[in-house]
């Protein structure tokens, strides 16, 4: 059985999704970020960094959101959430890889700037940035990446539930969804699905 740490408001949801989207067996922990449980000794022993997700196996423990996709995809072959072609597996890993990488960034200068400077006024300028970044990263997403109706086409694969948890951040951060009709389809369609239904009821709970 694995064990899923994840708090609200965070990339987490994609693995929750996930989990719930294979059919595994599992028990999510919610951490309370707004009183620091993630810096507690306590979750430092489970996750040096920190941060969520995490993902505890019964061979150790698994840190950032693409690698925990592919760990439950490949763990749940059944379920069909990645391609089985290597190529087609890899442009997935590069979906997911840029949501990491590149969007979750942009979207972490809004609240984060901390990490990336010390003066308040930087901190500020950072903030301003992120309407524009997001939407710059998701007319890029509209236009190239997000094939339909799912982000691989029509398999539906664990770059859905990520792309949702992103997207879900759109509004807050300041972008006008009404340019990326398909991004907004692709949400309507996720919060269709069972699973994900589930999922925020739990979440919500």
């Amino acid at each position: 059985m694995f064990k899923l740490y994840t708090a609200p408001g965070t990339c987490a949801l994609a693995s929750h999704i996930a989990l719930e989207e294979a059919g595994a067996s599992y028990a999510a922990e919610r951490l309370d970020f707004k009183n620091g449980q993630q810096t507690t000794p306590q979750y430092l022993a489970i996750n040096p960094k920190g941060r969520v997700p995490a993902l505890v196996t019964d061979r150790g423990t698994l840190t950032e959101t693409p690698a925990i996709l592919a760990y439950i995809a490949q763990s749940f072959p059944q379920a069909k959430l990645m391609p089985d072609d290597p190529f087609a597996f890899a442009q997935a890993q590069s979906f997911n890889s840029y949501l990491c990488a590149t969007v979750h960034v942009n979207h972490a200068h809004k609240g984060r700037g901390y990490r990336w400077a010390v003066e308040e006024s930087s901190f500020a300028d950072m903030k301003r940035k992120v309407p524009e970044t997001m939407a710059a990263a998701f007319a890029l997403i509209e236009r190239d990446m997000l094939k339909g109706p799912w982000v691989m086409g029509e398999q539906y694969t664990v770059c859905d539930p990520y792309l949702f948890t992103i997207a879900g951040w759109l509004e807050g951060d300041g972008v006008d969804v009404a340019a990326l009709p398909k991004v907004v389809a692709h949400r309507k369609r996720m919060s269709e699905r069972p699973a994900v239904q589930k999922v925020l009821a739990d979440v919500k709970a």
